[in-house]
């Protein structure tokens, strides 16, 4: 599955990295992406064995990743193949709600980011 189109720019912003703007652009967009999900999931790996606050922000760190990932997809001028716009959607949805569910399973979350790392490092898995 070919990996989403996000604005790398726009993350680095969510997530604070304003000052490695400069650097990052010297590096492919599709890095970019991937290095968002890496930083996501050293979040979500250091919450697992945390306490329910840094859990908490664990998530909303993937939430808001997922929630920019599914209106990159939705938006039409998108130039993934539809039907990879659509299963890449479906996987967003799929993980919100293991987010919302009361226990989540970080390990699952994790392997799913893994695997839009390998889409967008060019690692087939």
């Amino acid at each position: 599955m070919p990996p989403p189109r996000i604005d790398a720019d726009a993350m680095n912003q969510m997530f604070g990295n304003r000052g490695y703007g400069a650097t990052q652009r010297a590096r492919s967009l599709r890095d970019q992406e991937a290095d968002v999900f890496r930083r996501v999931n050293y979040t979500l790996k250091a919450a697992i064995h945390a306490d329910a606050i840094e859990r908490a922000r664990a998530l909303a760190d993937n939430r808001r990743l997922w929630l920019a990932i599914e209106g990159a997809m939705a938006n039409a001028a998108n130039a993934l193949p539809e039907a990879t716009r659509v299963s890449i959607l479906s996987l967003g949805r799929l993980i919100q709600r293991e987010m919302n569910a009361p226990e989540p399973d970080f390990a699952f979350l994790i392997e799913m980011n893994d695997q839009m790392i390998a889409g967008l490092s060019g690692d087939p898995g």
